[in-house]
């Protein structure tokens, strides 16, 4: 007969139990709320978040000139040129071929439009022209019908239009911004903060942008792979315009679902219009055999490597995130997840510190002269990032936000 419960341990297990429901329910509530927050502030969040991403791919060009002795704003402006020229280069490269054989592309559409009309004629559908032209006149009515939503419908999808454009250019001037001024944020916000946060969030921050430089390696590595296979399968097949084809599947790669989609419609329609259905369907079966290794293998591998996350998680939080939020959620939900675990590690080298090792509290010398990995004299965080040296623009050297020196090392930006 199993012992009776004793009374005081039940009581005190179930406040213990009410007591951690309630700090998780306070949990939740907080990241509901901040979560809240950034959706009404998403205006601005969405520009500075595409401005960080695209920084962590100019950064080595903008530090490779600084050490060289280059002034901040002239190393800036030049690296910001160049990713314009380059960014007008590849719409050049995909745009001048596809026009120079546009008409041949034409007479490939109506050619493709006869092939369906005359294997609809044939058995098994059977279909005459007769029920085409109803089936078309049916159509039309509907469109007529239909006039006042798709209005709608291309108003806004030019305000969508509209408002993209006003994100790029924003992000491209932020971008900027912190390619020049980047270096300064770890010193500034080691200054603005009290205690305890003076060393932490500066050294998360730091993790942060490692992190973000290691997803956009990492999606540039697997948008080549989907360019180079895809690609090479054109070729093979005989398709017209596969350079453009495999420029435009790289690009497409760093917008997830409906990227690929959208490379692999263009790719499958050249096909129809210039080799016929049944290079049509072969190219279909490449480009859903290269997805499905891209997205089930290849991303999750590369991902899982580069930012220290199991492959299972890299799925589980595309899933989650394109769910919640659709393609934004499905492009951030990776990055989410990274910085989601550098702050749980971080945490968890702090909490499993014991009193009297080092780094558990700042050093006398103020907020910046001690902390995890860092020298106490030099105030520098692991490997030299920015913000380091106390006596060249460190946070208490009273040169407020100066440049490090030309033969510094410089990890990255880490901009607000």
């Amino acid at each position: 007969m199993p012992a009776p419960l004793s009374p005081v341990k039940t009581r005190a297990a179930l406040r213990t139990s009410a007591r951690i429901s309630l700090e998780l329910l306070l949990v939740l509530l907080m990241v509901a709320t901040a979560l809240w927050l950034l959706g009404r502030m998403w205006s601005v969040t969405w520009p500075v978040i595409v401005a960080l991403l695209l920084t962590t791919l100019t950064w080595p060009p903008t530090r490779f000139l600084r050490r060289r002795g280059w002034p901040p704003a002239l190393a800036a402006s030049v690296v910001t040129v160049l990713f314009l020229i380059v960014a007008a280069g590849i719409v050049v490269l995909i745009a001048v071929p596809v026009a120079s054989q546009s008409g041949e592309l034409t007479a490939g559409v109506v050619d493709g439009i006869q092939q369906m009309r005359k294997w609809a004629a044939g058995p098994p559908l059977n279909i005459g022209d007769a029920q085409l032209s109803q089936a078309f006149d049916t159509a039309a009515a509907r469109l007529q019908d239909s006039v006042g939503s798709i209005v709608n419908a291309t108003v806004t999808g030019v305000g969508t239009v509209l408002n993209g454009v006003v994100t790029t250019v924003l992000a491209l001037f932020l971008m900027f911004f912190f390619l020049k001024d980047g270096p300064r944020f770890l010193p500034w916000l080691t200054r603005q903060l009290p205690g305890r946060l003076a060393v932490d969030l500066p050294a998360v921050a730091e993790r942060g942008w490692d992190t973000l430089g290691a997803f956009v390696r990492s999606q540039a590595f697997v948008g080549l792979l989907d360019a180079v296979f895809i690609g090479l399968g054109l070729w093979i097949v005989g398709v017209p315009l596969v350079l453009p084809l495999a420029v435009l599947t790289f690009v497409a790669a760093f917008v997830p679902i409906i990227g690929a989609l959208f490379a692999g419609f263009v790719a499958v329609l050249i096909a129809l219009v210039s080799n016929g259905l049944t290079d049509a369907l072969i190219v279909l079966a490449i480009i859903i055999v290269v997805q499905q290794l891209e997205g089930n293998v290849f991303q999750p591998m590369v991902q899982s490597r580069g930012l220290g996350l199991h492959a299972a998680v890299v799925l589980l939080a595309v899933t989650l995130g394109g769910s919640l939020a659709g393609i934004v959620g499905s492009l951030l939900a990776v990055p989410a997840a990274a910085l989601l675990a550098v702050s749980w590690n971080y945490l968890r080298e702090q909490l499993g510190r014991s009193d009297g090792e080092p780094g558990r509290e700042p050093e006398a010398g103020g907020p910046d002269g001690g902390g995890p990995g860092r020298d106490p004299v030099k105030g520098g965080a692991r490997g030299g990032g920015p913000g380091r040296d106390a006596a060249k623009g460190g946070a208490r050297s009273g040169e407020p936000g100066r440049e490090p020196e030309a033969g510094e090392p410089d990890s990255g930006p880490a901009p607000a």
